[in-house]
């Protein structure tokens, strides 16, 4: 077992700055949304496996304290559901229509909501300890995006960023926007996904806008602009967390959203829940993210991708007849590949 244990974690690719501006190791999140399992046959796995101990904040929402990587959630994917549960759980007193009534929503709510895990912030260099676990989750039933057409489940990272410097967080943006058509085909992103609001790409004039050759804002005007084009969590890259993390009060004037959590982190929602794909594990997702942070950690890369980018959007027939994805592989990363 501890050389299973070792040759998994070999095989697991780190990030070029491995620390952050405060000189501890860089910290990651993760959420994946799946079906097929109950609350209790969840948190019992996420013990099994690390620890811990459980803690009912009500029938749809648990929290598992203590376990060796930290503190996880979860949760039914539903505010609503979560709001009538842990209203009930903390009343006096509750009859039993409201009771049988919770129990026929959060019945029906199952069929259509997806239950989520949600890590705590864990070192990138013991991310690899969560593929047994979600093993564990698929071998015992949980079932991802592929599992129905309806599925529009997601896999989420949230990885802390090394610096929050304007420089830093404007070449994590530059990077993932050159990388966006590359990493929208690896990840073979769901119809059911696509066809929904929340992984929307960056539109055409943020991209180039961002992209431009003199761009170059303070930390200000770099917040300013993307919520001027982007006044949504709605983005493949969701930047609200960071962004309020630096400045919550400048968001918070323009952005009145409670689901928007300050964290030193990028959100990246794109990839689709594979939970019960057996050729699928974190680590590919993972490999996809890092060849963003890799980029926006080598300026001189990055420039000459930056360049290249825009010099392929600004030839109209690379609209039709362009292949941007194969283009931009030239300075991928092939040990990432």
């Amino acid at each position: 077992m501890t050389d299973m244990r070792h040759y998994r974690k070999s095989l697991w690719p780190l990030p070029p700055i491995m620390e952050s501006e405060a000189g501890k190791e860089r910290r990651v999140g993760v959420e994946i949304e799946f079906t097929g399992l109950d609350m209790d046959p969840i948190a019992d796995i996420i013990i099994d496996h690390i620890g811990g101990s459980v803690s009912k904040k009500s029938d749809f929402d648990y929290r598992i304290k203590d376990t060796a990587l930290g503190d996880f959630v979860v949760e039914l994917d539903s505010a609503y559901i979560k709001r009538m549960s842990q209203e009930r759980y903390e009343a006096e007193e509750s009859n039993e229509l409201e009771e049988f009534a919770e129990a026929i929503v959060g019945l029906v709510a199952k069929q259509l909501v997806p239950f989520e895990v949600v890590s705590p912030p864990i070192a990138v260099s013991d991310l690899w300890q969560l593929e047994d676990l979600f093993v564990a989750l698929r071998l015992a039933g949980a079932k991802g995006t592929e599992a129905s057409t309806k599925n529009a489940f997601g896999l989420h990272l949230n990885p802390e960023v090394p610096s929050c410097d304007a420089t830093t967080v404007r070449r994590y943006i530059q990077a993932f926007l050159c990388l966006y058509e590359w990493i929208k085909v690896r990840s073979n992103v769901a119809i059911s996904r696509r066809i929904t609001p929340y992984i929307d790409p960056f539109k055409r004039d943020y991209v180039k806008h961002a992209l431009a050759d003199d761009y170059q804002p303070d930390m200000d005007q770099l917040i300013d602009d993307y919520i001027h084009f982007n006044p949504t969590r709605n983005r493949a890259l969701d930047m609200l967390p960071l962004f309020a993390h630096i400045d919550e009060p400048r968001l918070r004037a323009k952005i009145d959203d409670p689901r928007v959590n300050a964290r030193p982190t990028l959100h990246y929602r794109l990839p689709n829940s594979q939970i019960d794909n057996t050729q699928w594990a974190l680590v590919h997702a993972w490999r996809d993210y890092l060849q963003v942070d890799a980029l926006a950690n080598d300026p001189e890369r990055l420039e000459r991708v930056r360049r290249a980018y825009c010099a392929y959007l600004d030839k109209t027939t690379n609209l039709l007849f362009g292949d941007w994805p194969e283009d931009v592989s030239r300075w991928l990363l092939p040990e990432l590949l």
